[in-house]
């Protein structure tokens, strides 16, 4: 069996994983995310990615063979990358320019096979419909803290699930990893899906 090393502290993420089968061992990469700056929302997402699977890969502490995944997601709206809001503030002026618009969910995706040190990169896109959330809504959802720990400052596993009313792709994207594009960088490595089943 092999090992999968989550490169990531989200709890969407680890859940995600969980879900499917597999029992990732969670490392944080404690990456500085300012480093990269005006790059297009997709290749910022992916770049992220390769530098938080980059930086877990280099430790000296791993499973033996194991492989590693960096995941970042952003929100593109109007062509601008969002991240996680900095402050309440600043989530409430993503969702008043958010709210009864589409945005697109892009999350960067790399996985590095430590044994060999072959990586498999792409990128997830999902289109989201946001529901013409009032001021009221806004301002309780906010304060709820959920918005400010998440990229786009929105989930759909949570709290703001109801104010999205649709999406285009793979909802586990949105979540924060995409499962099929995951089990497709496994296969490009070589690897079964399958054999990261825990259980």
């Amino acid at each position: 069996m092999t090992t999968l090393v989550l490169a990531s502290a989200s709890p969407a993420r680890l859940a995600t994983l969980r879900s499917a089968g597999i029992e990732p061992v969670v490392i944080v990469s404690g990456v500085d995310e300012s480093q990269l700056d005006g790059l297009p929302p997709a290749e910022l997402a992916l770049q992220l990615a390769e530098l938080k699977c980059g930086a877990v890969a280099a430790r000296a502490d791993l499973p033996a063979g194991a492989l590693v995944l960096g995941c970042d997601s952003v929100l593109e709206l109007d062509g601008e990358a969002l991240g996680k809001p900095a402050d309440a503030d600043e989530a409430v002026r993503r969702w008043h320019a958010m709210r009864g618009r589409t945005g697109v969910l892009r999350t960067g995706h790399c996985l590095r096979d430590t044994a060999t040190d072959r990586v498999a990169a792409a990128t997830a896109s999902t289109t989201v419909h946001f529901a013409d959330i009032g001021d009221d809504e806004v301002a309780a959802y906010v304060a709820t803290g959920e918005p400010l720990h998440v990229a786009g400052a929105f989930t759909v596993d949570g709290l703001g699930g109801a104010f999205v009313t649709g999406i285009e792709g793979d909802h586990h994207n949105v979540v924060g990893v995409s499962l099929p594009l995951v089990r497709e960088l496994v296969a490009e490595l070589g690897h079964a899906w399958t054999g990261l089943w825990t259980r």
